[in-house]
């Protein structure tokens, strides 16, 4: 465990967080300059036309014989949740500030959850290669919000990658590798048995759901019963493997390392971030702080043609398999007919 580093980037939307992990997988020669492309990590398509992070996607990067795995986190709020998650599976955070902006509202919400969780901050200023940007002041603004010293704070441009290799030195000598938690286990030796958080997942047509995991302690290999300690439900691991940043499959996962599980499983309301996944007749509590994500808006959604009704409850449920934060119930209406009442975190989600 002593050589990997878990992280991840936490900022204001459009503080450059997508360019600086762009800059990250180039340096460490994780993807290749030919394959290449802004934002790379950034792979939905509404991400792609708005320029900004929704689902967050880690990536494994290997630095002077350092694995450093990096979860670059959505900023909006409406995914407040996920980003608490993601940070639990951590033990590091770099506060980026956009030194032609500042501090931001997203910036000092996200940071009061990473001091909560107990991590390593580093902080940096970025932008500064633009014709605007006032490093000397945002250093000082940073410095009075953490309480450190100018000297501390580093400057970095995701753009030219001025300033990146110092960055990845300084996250192998500040952030701590991961450690076994102290008190998971109720019986057999401690360590041994699997606790694994997951903290997302996503739908897959042919394999079934992959949850992303950090393996708190145990390993866990393709073939082996587990269980979600939360829904109780149990299935047979099919593949397990890395970010690189294409999933890549592995022959086990072990502690301290992040990666994803195949489960096979295609059926909604199952999987749930913040959940743990266990070994079936292993005695190991759930990880703390499983939340049920609450919806804050509603929508009623509606076919054009009542015919399509079953299509879009189908829909629905499959959208519900890779976003477990959709919540949607029946509803009828005099006019419409036949439809649905769904949930959402917030604007951006809906």
């Amino acid at each position: 465990m002593k050589n990997i580093r878990n992280f991840c980037i936490i900022a204001h939307i459009d503080h450059g967080k997508s360019t600086l992990a762009d800059r990250m997988l180039e340096v460490t020669k994780t993807v290749e300059r030919r394959k290449m492309r802004e934002q790379i990590l950034d792979s939905m398509d509404l991400e792609r036309e708005r320029g900004i992070t929704i689902k967050m996607q880690p990536v494994r990067m290997v630095w002077k014989d350092y694995i450093l795995n990096l979860i670059d986190t959505p900023g909006h709020i409406d995914f407040s949740y996920e980003v608490s998650r993601a940070l639990k599976a951590v033990e590091g955070a770099i506060l980026l500030v956009d030194s032609t902006q500042g501090v931001q509202a997203q910036t000092l919400s996200v940071l009061a959850m990473a001091k909560e969780e107990g991590l390593t901050i580093l902080p940096v200023v970025t932008k500064i290669d633009s014709p605007l940007s006032r490093v000397k002041e945002i250093k000082e603004e940073i410095s009075n919000l953490l309480g450190c010293s100018v000297e501390s704070i580093m400057e970095v441009s995701g753009r030219t990658g001025q300033g990146v290799e110092d960055l990845l030195n300084e996250v192998i000598e500040k952030i701590p590798g991961p450690t076994s938690p102290p008190t998971p286990l109720l019986a057999t030796e401690r360590g041994e048995n699997l606790q694994a958080l997951i903290f997302d997942f996503k739908f897959s047509p042919h394999r079934g759901i992959l949850v992303f995991v950090r393996i708190v302690s145990g390993k866990v290999k393709a073939g082996e019963r587990l269980v979600f300690r939360v829904s109780g439900k149990d299935f047979i691991s099919g593949e397990v493997g890395i970010f690189a940043p294409v999933e890549t499959e592995k022959e086990e996962l072990t502690a301290g390392e992040i990666g994803y599980i195949v489960t096979g499983l295609k059926e909604p309301g199952v999987v749930s971030v913040g959940d743990t996944v266990g070994r079936v007749g292993e005695a190991v509590f759930a990880l703390p702080g499983y939340g049920e994500p609450k919806p804050v808006i509603w929508a009623s959604i509606y076919p054009k043609d009542q015919n399509d009704f079953v299509l879009l409850r189908q829909s629905l449920g499959k959208l519900r398999l890779s976003d477990s934060s959709l919540t949607f119930e029946e509803e009828a209406s005099s006019i419409l007919g036949k439809g649905f009442r769904c949930g959402f975190l917030g604007m951006l989600h809906l």
